[in-house]
């Protein structure tokens, strides 16, 4: 819920920022900020939550803490890849592909009422899921029209 909140609210903001700068409104510019600022905090995330974003994967997949950090760093890049115009195309592209990898991690982390910003609580019951599913979709949906449809 979160992301979903800072997503909407940088968007908001970017567009005003950006319609008072330019004097126009850029949505497809303002869709690419608010997407870039939430991918740094989900990313950063990665590292201040570490323990707790561990256990959204199951114990098998080996290299969890690795694979933590790499998504972590990968968010981050991408944010900054959805501001350069030479490069936010493929940027976007490597985020609805990883926004769809990641999607049965979260699936795994409902499941299990894991809380990624506090492990010694329990998380979200399975009825997130319904939140957590379609807001994933909608994730990819935003980063496809304001990144790749209206580059």
């Amino acid at each position: 819920m979160k992301p979903l909140i800072l997503l909407l609210v940088c968007f908001l903001l970017a567009g005003a920022g950006i319609r008072v700068y330019e004097g126009t409104w850029d949505m497809p510019l303002a869709g690419k900020v608010a997407m870039a600022i939430m991918l740094l905090f989900t990313g950063a995330a990665h590292f201040k939550f570490m323990e707790s974003m561990t256990a959204m994967l199951p114990a098998f997949i080996p290299f969890r803490k690795a694979i933590v950090y790499a998504t972590g760093i990968f968010e981050i890049v991408a944010a900054a890849g959805l501001l350069c115009s030479n490069i936010s195309i493929p940027a976007a592209w490597s985020l609805i592909v990883f926004f769809v990898l990641v999607l049965p991690a979260n699936i795994y982390a409902a499941l299990r009422k894991i809380n990624y910003e506090n492990p010694g609580e329990k998380g979200p019951s399975t009825r997130y899921l319904w939140f957590r599913v379609p807001l994933q979709l909608f994730f990819i949906a935003w980063v496809y029209f304001f990144a790749v449809i209206n580059h």
